[in-house]
């Protein structure tokens, strides 16, 4: 039969069972154009059922799902049957937005009405790593440690724990073993394509979130539109000037969901690039000056009493003198005309002087790497734990994560230390990446410090 006709025969049952769901899996990887057709079958499936409701929101939820439309989704199933398919597809779509709680209580439901109770367990473990319970999903890992051994999704799950832990050997052991007993397991691949990039193997990074895109659903996402892999795989082929490359994969994820606000950003880059000039003498002169604006304070002659105050104001570079004026200095318990003297003329010999980056503002942060900033206080009601939670623990793009280290930022304490400014000033970071790194300090309660 022709994969398009099956595809809208599958589409118009009044319900899916999860075979029919892994048909429709099948024939996404079958038909030419696969997932704008589905979404052209989809949209002319519920046109003709204006407010779905009981089986057929399910199946429509179910359905967008798949095309990682989350929200669409779960708006969907929440009018459904509240049977085992709509809690456990509710599950999987607040594991996407990062609603972990919510998503633990609808995987414990799906089996309460019937979904393989050892799936789920596998799921929720997942779901405590990524919230950051390791301790409850290292507990319902080892129930099933004995039995697991041929079981993909337990390696998954089992390597997803060890890099959370830092035992990245350990990871990619397990990674390596889910993708042996499932090829192209997609989460493992993912997962792996994700360590080769941010250490820097670009090369098998791409082939990895190849195979994360093109391999088997099996049973463990149920879902064929990678955008993660998608989206990142665009990065590392824009970063390669293959831009044509990197408009393909971003076109993909937006053939499944229009409204991808990342995708659209990240396309519109990538095109722009086409057009791009690169100036190697402008680039030679920005790496110049972040070299001098990186040299430390403690590599000049200061007094003393003028080293520990600008230790304690966590002032470590003549990049960051740049950021004070002097009568913010003289404000400080213990710092007084001499030590001004003493730091002034320290400047004066590089050409430089107290508050230039402020006066001089966006202008010259649009010429150099950001410098570390002097720290600025905790949030009122935010706890020192979460100032010091790892970003290694925290889902950040490629992009992203990469500014970030070259940055120096570790925590997210670090992160809020920073201002827009000197992201956006972080080569290959822009706008999408800024609001990126906006939602997840939204998510702790936590904001990037004001320009001042």
């Amino acid at each position: 039969m022709d994969g398009q006709l099956e595809m809208d025969q599958v589409l118009a049952k009044e319900s899916w069972t999860l075979d029919e769901v892994k048909r429709m899996s099948e024939l996404l990887a079958q038909v030419n154009d696969p997932v704008g057709r589905f979404r052209e079958l989809l949209f002319r499936a519920m046109a003709s059922t204006p407010a779905p409701a009981g089986a057929a929101a399910v199946k429509f939820g179910m359905a967008k799902y798949m095309l990682c439309q989350f929200q669409e989704a779960l708006a969907l199933l929440g009018n459904g049957t509240d049977n085992k398919e709509r809690r456990y597809y509710q599950a999987l779509c607040q594991v996407q937005l990062h609603q972990y709680d919510k998503a633990i209580e609808n995987f414990e439901r799906a089996v309460e009405k019937g979904w393989d109770s050892r799936a789920v367990t596998l799921k929720i473990a997942e779901s405590h790593i990524l919230y950051g319970d390791l301790p409850a999903a290292g507990r319902s890992l080892e129930r099933f440690a004995k039995s697991s051994q041929e079981d993909a999704d337990w390696h998954y799950v089992s390597g997803l724990l060890a890099e959370r832990q830092g035992n990245y050997k350990a990871a990619l052991e397990s990674y390596e073993a889910a993708r042996k007993l499932r090829p192209g397991h997609p989460e493992a691949s993912f997962r792996l394509a994700y360590f080769y990039d941010l250490h820097g193997d670009e090369e098998q990074a791409l082939e990895f979130y190849r195979q994360c895109v093109m391999g088997s659903t099996g049973q463990f996402g149920l879902r064929p539109v990678y955008a993660n892999a998608l989206l990142n795989m665009a990065v590392l082929y824009e970063d390669e000037a293959e831009y044509d490359d990197a408009i393909r994969c971003l076109r993909r994820i937006l053939a499944g969901n229009p409204g991808n606000r990342r995708a659209q950003l990240f396309l519109r880059d990538a095109q722009s690039s086409k057009t791009m000039v690169f100036d190697e003498d402008e680039a030679k002169r920005i790496s110049r000056r972040n070299d001098l604006l990186g040299i430390p304070v403690t590599d000049f002659e200061l007094s003393v009493r003028a080293r520990n105050c600008l230790k304690k104001m966590n002032i470590r570079t003549l990049g960051d003198l740049l950021h004070v004026t002097e009568p913010e200095l003289l404000s400080y318990k213990n710092f007084g005309e001499t030590s001004l003297a003493e730091i002034k003329q320290m400047l004066s010999t590089k050409n430089l002087r107290l508050g230039q980056l402020r006066e001089e503002g966006d202008s010259l942060h649009a010429l150099a790497e950001p410098i570390p900033s002097p720290a600025t206080p905790a949030s009122p009601g935010v706890s020192e734990g979460v100032l010091s939670t790892p970003l290694s623990q925290i889902e950040f793009s490629v992009r992203a994560r990469r500014a970030m280290q070259r940055l120096g930022v570790s925590t997210l304490g670090d992160l809020a230390a920073k201002s827009e400014a000197e992201l956006l000033a972080c080569r290959n970071f822009g706008q999408t990446s800024l609001n990126e790194v906006q939602q997840r300090l939204t998510d702790y309660g936590l904001t990037l410090r004001e320009s001042q």
